[in-house]
This record gives structure tokens, sequence and C-alpha cells, in this order.
């Protein structure tokens, strides 16, 4: 059942299928009038969730200016389903894939990509086809993947020989594979930008 705010907006919990045929869960928020300009689709940080207090902020600023927002949860991560573990920065974009096609199929093809830290580079790649994509909004993005090696840098030695690690991120203890590593490290953002011929937003 949706939860609505008056002054803000209205919220529904959802969930959507994600490449591997597990559960992604989400939370779409609309104008509280229930008029729709615009869907907009959120990609949260590196092990982080769709709850963290300023993706919540920044869903709601956008619903008063009548634009709809999904942001969910990583494969892995917050109340979404599967291995963290098994997850990389190529999975991250097909979980975006995977929201659009929610969208599309639900309500409407989104317009607008927003993505934070990691996420941000994930909404660059995913933006490329996505064909109803106009804008994309990058905020505190590493320009590639790969610099979000640096939270475990201590770590990297032993994932490179034994494959995994775990790893101290915000606190949290994560598992690793050498196949994340490998993953971002072969990510090719400057490709990506050239090409992107849409709207850009970068905030730092």
């Amino acid at each position: 059942m949706p939860i609505i705010n008056q002054k803000r907006n209205i919220k529904m919990k959802v969930s959507f299928k994600n490449s591997e045929g597990l559960d992604l869960a989400a939370r779409l928020e609309l104008p509280s009038d229930g008029k729709v300009k615009a869907y907009a689709i959120f990609a949260h940080c590196f092990t982080c969730s769709k709850n963290l207090t300023a993706v919540r902020n920044i869903a709601r600023s956008l619903t008063s200016s009548g634009i709809g927002v999904l942001r969910f949860d990583f494969t892995g991560l917050g109340d979404s389903e599967g291995d963290f573990a098994n997850t990389n920065f190529s999975t991250n974009v097909q979980d975006l894939y995977a929201a659009s096609n929610f969208l599309n199929k639900n309500y409407e093809s989104p317009q607008l990509l927003i993505g934070h830290s990691l996420g941000g580079a994930a909404v660059l790649f995913a933006a490329e086809n996505i064909e109803t994509v106009r804008a994309v909004v990058t905020i505190g993005a590493p320009f590639g993947p790969g610099h979000v090696s640096h939270l475990f840098k201590s770590s990297i030695e032993k994932i490179e020989e034994q494959g995994i690690a775990n790893v101290n991120i915000g606190g949290r203890t994560f598992e690793v594979k050498k196949q994340f590593l490998n993953d971002i490290a072969n990510a090719d953002i400057k490709t990506i930008l050239k090409n992107l011929n849409k709207a850009l937003i970068i905030l730092h």
C-alpha cells in the first residue's frame, strides 16, 4: 500500500527481478498529486543502500518538481537478494537496466539517471543503452570505476593471491573477490563519455 504524505510525495515499496532472477528491493516515489512529468532512477553509492539520507532527500526534492523517482538496492545490498561477493560494476549496470525495464513495463521509461559515487559511474555506462534517457547526473562520482579500489587498498594483495578477502568498508565487512577488481579495471569510462550524447551534470 502506498504511503501518502500530502505535503511531499507518494511512496510505494516495489521490487523487480535482476538479470539472474533475484528480487531487487526498491522505493518508487511520486508527486503528491500523482502527476508525473518524467521518471528518474537513482543509483546509490558503493556498499550503500537506497535508504541513505541523501538519496531520500534528493528523491523528495525531485518529486516536489513533478519527477517520479525509483531508488533501489543493488544486488546483494540493502533489502535486495543476492550475494555481494558475486557482484561487480558490470552487474550494477545490469541492475540499472532491470530498473529501467521495470519502469518501462509498469509506468514509463526513465528520462533521467542519477548516481552517487560508484553509482554515478554506473549510470554513465547504463545511459548509453537506455534510449529514453535524456540527462544524467553524477554526485561525488569517480572518473573511473577503478577508483573505488582505494577503499580496500590494504587487502588488494591478498585478493590477488587468494582470490577473495574480507574488507572493511564504512565500518562493515564485505567479501571482495578478484573478479570485482578485474571488472572495474576493464571499465572504459573515456569511451562512454565520448559517446554519451546526453545532458550531463557533474556534482562534487
